[in-house]
């Protein structure tokens, strides 16, 4: 568990759980971010991480599962829905990390939601929905690795 208290909130930010989308997130191509990758022991130590995706490049699985995460994949139609549903399952204490459209709904129900600026781009939809836009994987993830970080950032 990861437990931020950050100045002008009643209560503390509490993370049990880390859902990452998968392509354009936290992978290019199908391939996972070297700077996620090396980031995911430490977040493991702390939380659950699981990565959602509806595998595009048929890759998830190889790139993830050796790494101790839990991977859910589902069919392309519908993702946006299939997202909801896992992070509703996972009952709070949710930090999703995404950039799609498809992302909405997941962003819609976590306790902390990151957009995640890379190389595929970011839906302008999703913004409103973040608390916070990030310019890389890598930083998006070290806002739970280096708290400091996040609560500089959402401080009122």
């Amino acid at each position: 568990m990861i437990r931020i208290e950050i100045p002008g909130r009643v209560e503390p930010l509490e993370i049990a759980h880390v859902v990452l989308d998968y392509n354009g997130t936290v992978a290019v191509d199908g391939r996972l971010f070297e700077s996620v990758r090396s980031r995911l022991p430490g977040l493991l130590e702390l939380v659950s991480v699981h990565v959602l995706t509806a595998d595009t490049y048929g890759t998830v699985r190889a790139q993830c599962e050796p790494l101790g995460v839990e991977v859910h994949a589902f069919p392309r139609a519908g993702a946006g829905d299939c997202k909801r549903e896992i992070v509703e399952k996972l009952r709070g204490g949710v930090a999703c990390f995404g950039n799609g459209f498809n992302d909405i709904p997941m962003f819609a129900l976590a306790d902390l939601s990151v957009a995640v600026l890379e190389g595929e781009g970011l839906c302008a939809a999703l913004l409103p929905h973040a608390d916070v836009l990030a310019a890389t994987a890598a930083d998006a993830l070290d806002l739970l690795l280096k708290p400091d970080r996040l609560r500089a950032t959402l401080r009122s």
